[in-house]
């Protein structure tokens, strides 16, 4: 195998890794959004982010199309179980909400990684259509990380005063 196929099956295992992430992110968020009433910011948010992370998955099945190559569905299940368990761990935790922002920070923080790992991968496979398509992704798990991170006080002092008022995420 020549140096430049290297690096293409390098950059397509890497699309159908985020592949699976991105379905596990989709088993985090999508429980978490339907579990919360008296945080509306935060539902609209992961709503909204639920919504982008669909069209991030048909961006990389897009690209791995190009690449004459499918989704891992090994990979897409595992995560997704994953990302189930993950997600109903927190439930039972008084500070569910918080617990949650938490890991949904350090998740998006990863996935930031992954995409930039992605664009260089793209950009040493000279694939300027998949560098696009990717920095569009990056650019959306940015916002997220940016949103969450600029939330964390806000959403401690809510829980607070809710906490005090005997109330929780849910109700």
């Amino acid at each position: 195998m020549d140096d430049q196929n290297k690096l293409q099956s390098l950059f397509v295992e890497g699309l159908k890794n985020a592949h699976g992430m991105e379905s596990q992110a989709l088993a985090i968020m999508r429980p978490q959004a339907s579990r919360i009433e008296n945080y509306p910011d935060v539902k609209a948010k992961l709503e909204e982010h639920i919504s982008q992370t669909e069209g991030q998955i048909e961006r990389l099945e897009f690209i791995l199309e190009r690449y004459d190559t499918k989704k891992s569905a090994l990979k897409d299940a595992t995560l997704s179980i994953a990302g189930t368990a993950a997600a109903m761990g927190h439930i039972p935790a008084a500070d569910e909400i918080l617990k949650n922002a938490f890991a949904n920070l350090a998740f998006e923080n990863y996935e930031v990684g992954a995409y930039r790992s992605l664009i260089m991968l793209a950009t040493m496979n000279a694939d300027q259509d998949a560098t696009n398509e990717l920095q569009i992704s990056l650019d959306e798990e940015l916002d997220m990380a940016e949103w969450i991170d600029d939330n964390i006080e806000p959403l401690t002092q809510k829980y607070a005063e809710l906490a005090e008022a005997g109330q929780t995420a849910k109700k």
